[in-house]
């Protein structure tokens, strides 16, 4: 869609921040910076960057009066890249960045453009932290807003857990306020839906005290000896304490000095325990790890901030990527041995599947207390991520990932995941993934918030008033994101 130049200038005398046109100068450097996954090529006809709510809510105005589908970018890191919408318009936050920490309240306010790298090192400065990803260039809002789970999870629970008020601009443009005492039921589900209810330009955090240092302790093992070590592990890392974080990565050895030249390279399973604190007390937790034919191990001290900044590299802006995602109530010997086989046959060393043991404080959050997808009764979070940098080489990771996928889902009691680790998600994953009962709260929820369903570029619930009794209706607009072909 051509916007008249009149319309263009009509929408600048009333917005403060950035509006670019294709032909504009520098549209083309701010749609690749607002998009991470290098696969997605579709293109706005309209970038806007907004640097108050008054312009959101004139963008969402343009928008709509203007036949416009939206989308909204706030750290551009989904897999789906469902932030950009083909000829609509792209409300890319990253000029509403700021972070502001109290450390007497322990509270954080953070712009919906911000990125986890910046609130770690703003909330480490205090030794605070609120539970964020594992890639420290990943949205905080987009991260949040469907879960948000890292190395806190079992510690803290998800980051949505520990969100207390968000700041969002309706599909009406009203700025509203949503926390436990201001629209209860809005703030329920902006914890684990809340990119259908409007553009959340500040999110509030409950911190929690961390020490900034981290003792890491990781285990690698080669892919044809990694059936029996993690066969241990999967038992032995629901008996660690809550306070310690951990997770298993189906991964390369990475290029490192501290792996074995002759190791770089190998595919392979990681087993992580990650503690803070006392040094001697992870020792103790990792010893049980130790002699089951490890091609290495690292163990070491590490700053938090550099923790979350560890796998940055395996994740690099622009690269082709493409993800599925299954929840599980164990690992049994299939899903290891599935594992166990697919790792070798990956063409490109950054495709990976990393596994949460949902544990701690994660599960002790009875399931209607937020909107989070998947019962919290369910206790391993598993992802297939498939990446390379050229179209050629991601057809064989992508297929990788499906085939992975396809393995695994026997093992799975439904096809439900964490929507953050599946970004192709359908309307059936979505709704199994919710919960039929939490997913009807979320329609009609929907429908009081946006019940023209102008938010849809997501992982999208559409709206059903509560007295209806039908089946909510299929989204169908090409903002709304499906599965890639080949």
């Amino acid at each position: 869609m051509t916007l008249h130049v009149d319309l263009i200038a009509a929408l600048r005398t009333s917005f403060a921040g950035e509006v670019l046109r294709p032909a504009d100068e520098g549209f083309a450097a701010a749609r690749a910076a607002a998009v991470w996954n290098g696969d997605i090529a579709r293109q706005p006809a309209l970038l806007v960057r907004p640097t108050s709510n008054a312009d959101v809510a004139a963008a969402i105005r343009f928008g709509r009066d203007h036949d416009l589908p939206l989308s909204v970018r706030g750290g551009g890191h989904g897999v789906s890249g469902k932030c950009v919408v083909e000829g609509g318009l792209m409300i890319d936050l990253s000029r509403m960045a700021a972070v502001s920490v109290d450390p007497a309240t322990r509270r954080a306010a953070v712009g919906g453009g911000t990125a986890w790298a910046a609130l770690d090192a703003a909330t480490a400065e205090h030794g605070l932290a609120v539970t964020g990803g594992t890639v420290s260039h990943t949205g905080v809002a987009g991260l949040t807003l469907t879960g948000g789970m890292g190395w806190l999870l079992s510690q803290n629970g998800l980051s949505c857990d520990n969100l207390v008020a968000a700041t969002l601009v309706t599909a009406e443009g009203q700025v509203v306020t949503a926390s436990e005492d201001s629209e209860p039921d809005l703030f329920w589900g902006l914890r684990g839906a809340g990119t259908n209810f409007g553009v959340v330009t500040e999110l509030v955090f409950g911190l929690a005290p961390l020490n900034p240092m981290a003792n890491l302790g990781m285990f690698f093992f080669r892919a044809e000896d990694a059936a029996e070590p993690l066969a241990f592990a999967r038992d032995y890392l629901f008996e660690l304490p809550g306070h310690a974080g951990a997770a298993v990565v189906g991964m390369s050895a990475p290029p490192e000095p501290f792996v074995p030249e002759e190791v770089r390279g190998a595919p392979g399973l990681a087993v992580v325990v990650v503690t803070w604190g006392d040094a001697g007390e992870h020792a103790e937790l990792i010893e049980p790890l130790r002699g089951r034919g490890a091609a290495f191990e690292l163990v070491t001290p590490i700053p938090y901030t550099a923790l979350q900044q560890m796998l940055d590299e395996t994740a690099p802006w622009g690269i082709r990527a493409y993800d599925k995602g299954i929840n599980l109530d164990e690992l049994p010997d299939g899903v290891i041995q599935a594992l166990v086989e697919a790792m070798p046959r990956r063409r490109f060393p950054l495709s990976f599947a990393p596994m949460f043991p949902l544990r701690g404080r994660y599960s002790e959050i009875p399931d209607d207390a937020t909107a989070f997808g998947s019962p919290r009764s369910r206790r391993w979070a598993v992802s297939m991520v498939g990446m390379a940098p050229d179209e050629e080489a991601f057809a064989a990771e992508r297929s990788w990932a499906r085939e992975l996928y396809d393995a695994v889902r026997p093992y799975a009691p439904d096809q439900g995941t964490y929507l953050n680790f599946d970004a192709f998600a359908d309307e059936a994953t979505v709704r199994v993934s919710y919960g039929e009962q939490k997913y009807r709260r979320l329609a009609a929820l929907k429908a009081r918030w946006d019940p023209d369903n102008v938010f849809r570029s997501n992982a999208n619930i559409a709206p059903e008033p509560a007295a209806a009794g039908v089946p909510a209706p299929r989204a169908t607009d090409e903002a709304a994101a499906t599965e890639p072909a080949g």
